[in-house]
């Protein structure tokens, strides 16, 4: 039989966050950030994805949005995938992931995501294909665990330092946690952050485009003495001249995320000297090739990389076998947040999260199974079918 890919599956699907992470991010002003942003954020909405090959072998993607930040809902991803990007999917081997790439790019426009979440279920498939894990198409096992990063959201100062305490108890070594309220609070989140949890504790900050770029500079600087990794996004998302500004005028390395969704958008920013570290994840700059490629030229041009994201269990095992497969060129430890935020994973058997590390999947692709009875409850639309299905 052919490996050759004859169906897609697309089922759009929300998921609330645990009850406990409502309440918390309630003390932050509902959002649990400083984003100046009026969309409601209450759970994640997201994209399950399915490809179907003539041997019977199935390979799941999944794609995580927040119109704030992605600028597209699910059931514009799964537009753009029923209206023409399965052409250049359809009759082809999972495994020719760059030609069904350069296909896509050269006919559709943007949809970075959409043809992400193409991508990454395609190398979900090569490893069901070959019985291998999917960590073995992005370079290889290098090991068998790896270092996470905890969340904390912006909240009430005594809130914050609990979970802050809570993580590092645990077993974290790095936890990111959010500013953006102005520099004096902003100083003293800080200073109690790192007088709680000690000085081996690696902290990283982000402001979700809270400031102008003078602003920015003045509070990053403030904040330099308590030893930060990184400062997250601190200017709009569009404003590649101010995270120059800002990064020019500080020591602490930038980082963009609302501001970063293609290889070009990295580009631009590393040629601007805008930023300093490459944050990653299963959406930015869309799948796993253009993971790998952003991944390499960041670290030709001496930028840090860490990956970040808070997805449901299908994108966790692909964070957790891509930095498996590239653990050498991550300065940072993986941030993973989605198995402590979403009411639910929609996979049958948990990933193994322990003391502040992920086990890397045995099994072959991504190792997981998607919960059928989950996705049915969590799903906001019809499953839209292309092609040749079960």
């Amino acid at each position: 039989m052919s490996n050759k890919i004859i169906g897609i599956e697309l089922t759009p699907l929300r998921v609330p966050f645990k009850e406990l992470v409502k309440q918390t991010m309630d003390e932050g002003g509902g959002l649990g950030m400083a984003i100046p942003a009026e969309e409601e954020w209450s759970g994640g909405e997201f994209v399950i994805c399915k490809l179907f090959c003539e041997d019977d072998t199935v390979g799941l993607g999944e794609a995580f949005v927040w119109l704030p930040e992605t600028g597209i809902s699910p059931d514009q991803i799964i537009d753009a995938i029923k209206k023409a990007l399965y052409r250049y999917v359809l009759g082809e081997s999972p495994f020719n992931v760059e030609r069904m790439r350069f296909k896509m790019d050269i006919n559709i426009s943007k949809s970075d995501v959409a043809k992400g979440l193409l991508d990454m279920t395609c190398y979900d498939l090569m490893g069901k294909i070959t019985n291998r894990p999917a960590c073995d198409f992005m370079g290889g096992r290098c090991v068998e665990e790896i270092p996470l990063a905890a969340l904390v959201p912006l909240a009430d100062l005594e809130t914050m330092l609990m979970l802050a305490k809570t993580f590092k108890k645990i077993g974290y070594n790095t936890i990111r946690y959010k500013l953006g309220n102005g520099t004096n609070e902003d100083i003293l989140i800080s200073e109690k952050i790192r007088e709680v949890l000690g000085p081996d504790i690696r902290l990283r900050v982000d402001y979700n485009q809270a400031y102008t770029p003078p602003k920015a500079v003045e509070a990053i600087n403030a904040i330099e003495k308590f030893r930060i990794d990184l400062a997250e996004q601190p200017v709009r998302a569009d404003d590649y001249m101010g995270m120059a500004y800002v990064q020019k005028r500080v020591n602490i390395p930038l980082m963009a995320h609302e501001g970063f969704f293609t290889l070009q958008d990295l580009i631009t920013l590393v040629e601007l000297d805008a930023i300093g570290v490459l944050g990653i994840n299963s959406e930015r700059p869309g799948g796993v090739t253009n993971a790998l490629k952003a991944l390499n030229y960041a670290k030709q041009r001496g930028l840090g990389a860490v990956i970040h994201n808070q997805p449901l269990g299908i994108a966790s095992a692909m964070h957790i076998h891509f930095a498996a497969a590239n653990i050498y060129s991550l300065d940072h430890a993986t941030e993973l947040f989605g198995q402590a935020m979403m009411e639910d994973d929609l996979i049958v058997k948990r990933l193994d999260y322990s003391k502040g590390k992920a086990k890397v999947p045995d099994e072959p692709g991504w190792g997981v199974e998607l919960d059928e009875e989950a996705l049915e409850k969590y799903a906001t639309g019809p499953t839209i079918t292309i092609g040749k299905t079960p």
